[in-house]
């Protein structure tokens, strides 16, 4: 007879997601994540001033080639993401359940509504260059064409209260129009956004686009805020002091800022603003030739 041994638990590793790679903290340091009920759920990085410097290089180095990238492929890469989530849906739904204290079917319907989401952005792709650029009409020979680009490198305080819906809600219409993103995750729940980054680098995704952190925003975020190499920032899931604090920092090169916005429902259509929030207008004027009661010169 065989004896029957009892089998040990293999825990799961959390690492951050910086520049397509999964590096523990430069500092080395850990902080403890726990449930609702302050059971133990894992250790996770606790991000350096490094880190976040290591962060800004990866997504400025990502930058030229995702800008670059035509907007359908960008749209296909976001439903591809949407792909592989759904096939880690119950991995999902129980990191939410333990992250926000929810019921299964309440988890459940927080991880469809997030890949649903994705889709959503994964449509506006294409589509927001016509929705907010155009001709102008202006008086004289010329056509005067107004095209959005996107801003540059984005640092995103992903929301505190809704650690994957709200997180998704934030990083996606950054991406979807072109920028690259520096994440700072939930500090209390940022299991889901580093489980997050693992289907981020198994999807089409390139590396550095979407660079998760997580840990302290109070202690990251000043030198994010203040980073020569920043482009924008969104302080959704800042608290009224650290935005505050943070808005200053940012003004120092003159960065895009998007202010806290309180949001009572994650699940509600989200509308355009986040993805206009980081896109800049280039107008470009060229010459007709002569248009007169002859016609055009052409």
């Amino acid at each position: 007879m065989s004896e029957t041994t009892a089998r040990l638990n293999v825990f799961k590793t959390y690492k951050l997601y910086v520049g397509g790679k999964f590096p523990r903290s430069e500092s080395g340091r850990v902080y403890e994540v726990t449930d609702s009920k302050g059971k133990w759920l894992a250790n996770a990085p606790l991000s350096s001033r490094k880190d976040a410097r290591d962060a800004v290089v990866a997504a400025r180095k990502a930058f030229g080639g995702w800008s670059g990238a035509t907007a359908y492929n960008r749209g296909q890469i976001l439903y591809r993401i949407a792909e592989m989530l759904e096939g880690r849906r119950e991995q999902f739904v129980r990191e939410v359940g333990e992250a926000e204290g929810l019921s299964k079917s309440k988890a459940a319907a927080v991880v469809d509504a997030a890949i649903d989401r994705w889709v959503w952005y994964a449509g506006w792709t294409d589509k927001i260059g016509q929705v907010v650029g155009g001709a102008n009409p202006v008086a004289g020979p010329f056509f005067n064409l107004s095209t959005p680009e996107p801003t540059g490198v984005v640092t995103v305080v992903a929301p505190q209260g809704s650690s994957f819906l709200g997180l998704i809600s934030v990083i996606a219409p950054v991406i979807a129009t072109g920028n690259t993103a520096v994440v700072i995750a939930s500090e209390k729940a940022p299991l889901p956004a580093l489980s997050l980054g693992e289907v981020l680098a198994t999807s089409d995704l390139p590396g550095g686009v979407v660079n998760i952190l997580s840990g302290k925003a109070a202690e990251m975020g000043p030198h994010l805020a203040s980073h020569q190499d920043v482009n924008a920032i969104d302080l959704a899931g800042a608290d009224p002091a650290l935005a505050k604090e943070l808005e200053i920092a940012a003004a120092d090169n003159l960065k895009r800022v998007l202010r806290p916005q309180p949001v009572d429902d994650w699940t509600a259509a989200p509308g355009t603003h986040r993805m206009t929030a980081f896109l800049e207008t280039k107008t470009v004027w060229h010459p007709t030739g002569s248009l007169g009661a002859s016609g055009s010169s052409y």
